[in-house]
């Protein structure tokens, strides 16, 4: 119904002459096919594909830039009217009738219902904003002077889209030890890195590679997940958080099974290498819908694309901290970069798993 136009910049020199000169043209995973010739940018490592056509004047390997060209609105006329947050999507139904359910005696000869074998439990709930999770790990609250004693003597590695950017942003302020070191890096892009030299704590983030709809990145930037995986040692003291969706909704889900198959490979290596490390995986979550994000990537997309994070890392010894959930339950508004309660949340559910309570 509507898709992103991504791009890359070149910049060089004429093979004649001394001018400089600088071209832009369209990128994806897959481009249809024409006249032109094409770049082919697809990771040696990781096997994730990327194309460009190529520049006119310019070779392939003068590429400096990547960035979000645009959108295009592919609506007929009136549809837009079918697509209203808080008009025909997102409105609360709101609760009618008696509070009083009866339950009827079962009839003779009525026939039993079979109770399916697959059961769907919800993975926690809120109680005085807080969230309780059901099985698993407890989940306990961490104030600063916690924060530091937990993540002492750790490094934690964290890689994905802004989502994930919030946890890195959120634990800078949260803890008035740890210092941003400045790599003048732009802000939505990275790569970022703070430390607390006093207790030994090293924090990192790194968005994923393309396809990726940040304003510029510079393409030497442009990193795939599963090979910043690969090159960790790990251990004991390592943590590793991974949270990549949002940006790859636009595209055919089996783009995205590529994606999350190469990241697996790297976590089942990296936890054969270094079994002491503790990997945690973040799902997706629910979203305001503006009528680009309902055209684009819609909460029934990202839904689509959960189920199959789930699936992928499934029996692995890797945790999940049910992001999905932990916005669908919450009475704050839906929001792609979920609000400073939940965010809050999510950190003391992943701090529980970096240290657990006792017994819990």
């Amino acid at each position: 119904m509507g898709a992103t136009l991504l791009c890359s910049l070149y910049s060089g020199k004429e093979s004649k002459g001394s001018g400089s000169l600088s071209e832009t043209t369209i990128c994806n995973v897959c481009l249809r096919p024409t006249q032109q010739p094409v770049c082919n940018y697809t990771d040696l490592y990781s096997g994730d594909p990327w194309f460009c056509y190529k520049p006119k004047k310019l070779s392939c390997e003068t590429r400096i830039n990547h960035f979000k060209g645009g959108f295009k609105q592919n609506l007929k006329a009136k549809e837009e009217k079918l697509f209203q947050s808080g008009v025909n999507m997102k409105v609360a139904i709101q609760a009618t009738g008696s509070s009083i359910a009866t339950v009827l005696s079962k009839k003779e000869g009525q026939l039993k219902m079979k109770r399916s074998s697959r059961t769907i439990a919800p993975s926690g709930y809120y109680y005085q904003g807080v969230w309780r999770a059901l099985g698993g790990t407890t989940v306990s609250q961490f104030n600063r002077s916690a924060i530091t004693q937990c993540l002492k003597g750790k490094v934690v590695h964290m890689y994905g889209d802004s989502t994930i950017r919030q946890w890195f942003e959120f634990l800078n302020v949260a803890l008035p030890g740890l210092k941003e070191f400045d790599l003048h890096s732009r802000r939505q892009v990275g790569p970022f890195l703070s430390l607390d030299y006093e207790n030994n704590i090293l924090v990192t983030y790194r968005c994923h590679g393309p396809p990726i709809r940040f304003g510029l990145i510079p393409t030497r930037e442009l990193r795939y997940i599963a090979n910043e995986i690969d090159d960790l040692i790990g251990g004991p003291n390592t943590v590793i958080v991974v949270g990549i969706w949002s940006h790859l909704g636009t595209y055919p889900i089996e783009i995205y099974i590529r994606r999350l198959q190469s990241i697996r490979r790297a976590v089942v290596q990296l936890l054969d290498r270094a079994p002491g490390t503790l990997v945690i995986i973040r799902t997706a979550n629910v979203k305001a819908l503006t009528l680009y994000e309902t055209i684009t990537n819609s909460d029934w997309y990202s839904l689509q694309r959960d189920k199959v994070l789930r699936a992928m890392f499934k029996g692995l010894k890797v945790h999940l901290i049910d992001a999905w959930e932990m916005t669908l339950a919450h009475h704050l508004p839906h929001n792609l970069h979920p609000l400073p309660p939940i965010i809050k949340n999510m950190i003391d559910h992943l701090l529980s798993y970096i240290c657990p309570h006792k017994g819990g």
